[in-house]
């Protein structure tokens, strides 16, 4: 008996296929991204694991400069050897970028100190000592050379049209990511320079651990590498990725809601019939969960083959960012992941369910007699919009029980969740009550006819509008937010970046190199800073000097200071701290802090200035507080204010020459500011592209939604031609209809939008980074995306209508009869 109720059901959709497609597509784009988004975290994670382990042996420990401008001597890693120390091996690395705007990492290896790693493996497993012999071969992995479509032999073309290679493709899965291996020789061919970059360490007993550290020379630090610290340094990344994709998820999930419910309410009377000729509630109720299991199962196929698509195609950018943000490898092919397709599965069965759950509800407990009576789709809807408005009411609440407790990363994401839930629920019963209203009020038939249709349409216009405007108020959000971040790093570093040129030489030679700086034609002034890490109860405190010059004082963004700050850090005992530390320790200025070690306590916060980016806490005195501390220690950086107009090019090649210092440790501010922005642009353009899906799948179910509500109302907009209503008109009330819904929804979220950037800055970013930052309105940003939408609901409003009116009056009638 089930099979022909479920038949008989089903028939609706052949007269409504429009309504099978929104079903469809709402929750397969909606799991899409879910499962994108959940695929990219897995895989992120499992390379964090991964990343571990070199040539298949784990070298957890890491010996590296203490400053990444700095290299490790060629002789330390000499006497490492002699010493005993055979557990380690040399690495250096430099990035290249390919023809096809790729950028790799090439680490050189020494494949001879390898062999002492490689256990029970015979001399020809070793891949690695191919790459000591002439033309110096490239070691790449599978999954990388699979993502270039390289085989074994091509060449790696790079930007500037130079080549590297022959390729040797790993084929035992022991080399992971963009990183790709040769000889050092062959780095050191790329790049003149005869440091190391770093070396790995295998596991040793605990005593040559403790021995290793003693024998560290100053500048240089010994640290244990491992997947956990890599978990927990990208935490807030994967968050802010795993919010964009629940968000996506919600509003796929609205418009599944939305067609569920018009299918159920178009089909009462047929349900009604089956009650009346014997079908029971539960055959019923049996019949709708197979068909939306059925819709389910269907959607999470699709959604799952599209979600890896995506991936593959944002897990690049990904990488990237995790490579300049926190060192982290990343592999650039993603594959199927059972833990994120059943999480897909257990979120679109549970969303689907909950979301139907009330239509079906109702549907099944409303008296056959009432159900085969002439279908209104404004029954009820003004009590259910109503309903919804009271559970805004409370989610409102509720945000605001939250706000007003203590905040952390967790609160922030659950406020900005309450608030666009809270407004979501709320502005359908908005909008139908002021089309209600018009109705009623309005001069001119026409117009008053105009709003009670549009009221009428909200019954199935209602849950897309919600999701309209939640895609509308992320979008706005995400570009204010990151046009904000841009437009701060940007003056940030304009300002921090002020003078010309930094180089970072050896302490034993600052003083010669300031000197000789002082007396070149093209410089104005030279700036002194020292910088030492120390360890306190609190963590690692970075603890930097400045000049007491007009110019330094102008490089430092501070955010608030006690009167003349400037003055009581060079002539007390005073110091300013970075925001982050600010934040994290509850540090005001005027409050006394604990330098520890040799600076010792009764230490005056006399200001706090903006840092971003650095990791550490920091603080900054003066160098007469900072010798008098530390003289004697420490690394040191000048900056070179060059005169006006001057080029550096000459000057740079000059101090080379002189002080035979290497390209890379002289910077000039264009170059540092230049790269710094490129890094911001490549991390955030992950947050531009899924706010953009997330707004064309919201565009895509309205758009579906009106076509499907139109189709529906053939019989209605037939009755208004043949009553006179000329097709021109109807297009144009469709269109225009659609263009108030659009244009409400709007005016919704652009509040909404600006309050969500608020609330991740002011709580998400400030818990997560210790940053904050002042808001930017992006008004170019937000036309260009309003204009979009808005065409795109046009359109979207004229065309089913516009397919209606092809046919005469009589025979559009007859067809919705």
């Amino acid at each position: 008996m089930l099979w022909p109720v479920v038949k008989a059901l089903l028939g609706h959709y052949r007269r409504y296929p429009f309504q099978i497609l929104l079903v469809w597509l709402g929750l397969t784009l909606g799991v899409s991204l879910l499962v994108g988004v959940t695929s990219i975290n897995e895989h992120a994670k499992e390379s964090y694991q991964h990343g571990e382990k070199l040539f298949s042996n784990p070298l957890p420990h890491r010996i590296r400069p203490k400053h990444a401008i700095n290299h490790i001597p060629q002789g330390y890693y000499i006497q490492l050897r002699r010493d005993g120390f055979t557990e380690c091996a040399p690495f250096t690395s430099i990035n290249i970028r390919t023809a096809k705007r790729l950028d790799l990492t090439l680490v050189g290896i020494d494949p001879v100190a390898m062999l002492a790693l490689e256990k029970n493996i015979s001399l020809k497993e070793i891949n690695s000592l191919g790459l000591m012999k002439p033309p110096y071969p490239i070691l790449v992995s599978q999954d990388l050379a699979t993502y270039m479509r390289w085989e074994n032999g091509d060449s790696i073309r790079l930007d500037d049209g130079s080549e590297l290679g022959p390729i040797v493709i790993e084929h035992e899965n022991h080399l992971n990511g963009t990183r790709i291996f040769a000889d050092m020789a062959l780095v050191r061919m790329l790049e003149k320079s005869s440091g190391i970059s770093s070396i790995a360490c295998a596991e040793m007993s605990p005593d040559k651990l403790d021995k290793l550290a003693e024998t560290l020379p100053h500048g240089l630090s010994l640290m244990r590498s491992s997947q956990a610290e890599l978990i927990s340094l990208t935490q807030a990344f994967h968050m802010n990725l795993s919010a964009m994709g629940m968000m996506a998820f919600l509003v796929g999930l609205f418009i599944f809601y939305q067609a569920m419910s018009l299918s159920l309410t178009q089909r009462q009377p047929l349900v009604g019939i089956l009650r009346q000729t014997g079908v029971s509630g539960w055959l019923l109720t049996r019949a709708l969960l197979l068909e939306l299991a059925v819709l389910v199962f269907v959607s999470w196929l699709c959604g799952n083959v599209l979600g890896m698509l995506l991936a593959n195609q944002l897990i690049p950018s990904v990488s990237a960012s995790l490579e300049d943000l926190y060192n982290a490898n990343v592999g650039l092919s993603i594959h199927w992941s059972p833990k994120a397709s059943l999480y897909s599965l257990a979120m679109g069965l549970i969303g689907a369910f909950a979301s139907c759950a009330w239509p079906l509800v109702r549907l099944l407990r409303t008296q056959p007699i009432r159900l085969t009576t002439r279908l209104s789709l404004l029954r009820s809807t003004g009590a259910e919009f109503s309903i919804q408005a009271m559970i805004a009411c409370a989610l409102a609440v509720a945000a605001i029980a939250i706000y007003q407790a203590p905040q952390s990363q967790e609160s922030g994401y659950a406020i900005i969740a309450l608030m666009l839930l809270s407004v979501a629920l709320f502005t359908p019963f908005l909008i139908w009550r002021l089309f209600t209203s018009f109705s009623y009020s309005m001069r001119w038939v026409k117009v008053r006819w105009f709003f009670s249709d549009a009221a009428a349409s909200m019954s199935y216009r209602g849950v897309a509008t919600m999701a309209f405007m939640l895609a509308m108020a992320a979008n706005i959000g995400i570009e204010t937010m990151v046009g904000s971040f841009r437009d701060t790093t940007d003056k940030w570093l304009s300002q921090r970046l002020a003078a010309d040129l930094y180089i970072h030489p050896n302490s034993s030679s600052a003083a010669r190199l300031s000197s000789w700086l002082s007396k070149q034609p093209e410089v104005k002034s030279v700036w002194w800073r020292w910088e030492k890490e120390t360890s306190t109860p609190k963590g690692s405190l970075q603890i930097v000097s400045t000049g007491a010059s007009e110019g330094e004082l102008s490089a430092l963004t501070v955010k608030l200071g006690i009167p003349n700050y400037w003055y009581h850090l060079h002539h007390s005992k005073g110091v300013m701290v970075s925001e982050s530390m600010a934040l994290k320790m509850g540090i005001r200025p005027g409050d006394y802090i604990d330098l520890y070690g040799k600076a010792g306590q009764g230490w005056q916060v006399v200001g706090v200035y903006y840092d971003y980016g650095n990791p550490y806490n920091q603080v900054l005195m003066s160098h007469r507080n900072w010798l008098y501390s530390f003289a004697g220690s420490g690394s040191v950086a000048l900056g070179a204010v060059l005169q006006e107009g001057v080029d550096s090019e000459g000057l740079k090649r000059r101090m080379e020459s002189v002080f035979r210092l290497s390209s890379e440790r002289i910077f000039d501010n264009g170059s540092i500011h230049k790269q710094a922005m490129y890094v911001f642009d490549r991390t955030f353009s992950i947050a531009d592209t899924l706010g953009s899906i997330t707004l064309v799948i919201a565009v895509f179910g309205i758009f579906f939604s009106t076509v499907a509500g139109e189709v529906a109302r053939q019989r209605h907009v037939s009755l208004l031609r043949c009553l006179g209503m000329s097709g021109k008109e109807l297009i144009m009330m469709g269109s225009l209809q659609l263009f108030v819904f659009g244009a409400i929804a709007i005016i919704v979220a652009m509040p909404l939008g600006l309050m969500l950037a608020h609330l991740v800055v002011d709580i998400v970013i400030k818990q997560s980074f210790g940053w904050t930052l002042e808001l930017q309105f992006i008004p170019q940003e937000y036309v260009n995306t309003i204009m979009l939408a808005m065409l795109s609901l046009v359109i979207a409003g004229a065309m089913p209508v516009l397919r209606l009116v092809r046919n005469t009056p009589m025979k559009s009638l007859r067809d919705a009869l």
